[in-house]
């Protein structure tokens, strides 16, 4: 999978998703830092990229619906500082099937993971 790392998230997780066979990317090293929320998205939509993410803004699915983008991972951790980011996402990336997550959102919590997939065409109509 093809991954963007924002800001928010541990740069040192880009070599470790490497060696899990993924392509991870980082904000900091395609010169987007400080960037607009909606620049740092366009670049990584343009590059196919999975977003991984703190930020809020992008987990509201009516702004960015399932499917109509390469997919976004929402990390809300109660604390998160670096090591517990690193730790949870590493993990997850490490035990599930991540190449499914295509065009999803998903939540990560420290309990939970939640996926929410596009609607079958028949749901939406076409």
């Amino acid at each position: 999978m093809r991954i963007q790392l924002d800001e928010n998230i541990p740069a040192r997780l880009c070599r470790a998703l490497d060696s899990l066979g993924h392509e991870a990317d980082t904000v900091f090293s395609e010169g987007l830092r400080g960037r607009d929320d909606m620049e740092v998205w366009r670049a990584a939509q343009a590059a196919s990229r999975f977003l991984v993410t703190q930020d809020l803004r992008f987990s509201d699915p009516r702004s960015f619906p399932p499917g109509t983008h390469h997919g976004v991972m929402l990390v809300r951790l109660r604390d998160p500082g670096r090591d517990a980011l690193y730790e949870r996402i590493l993990a997850t990336f490490s035990a599930i099937d991540v190449e499914a997550w295509h065009g999803c959102l998903v939540v990560l919590t420290e309990r939970k993971l939640r996926v929410r997939r596009p609607l079958p065409p028949a749901a939406r109509g076409t």
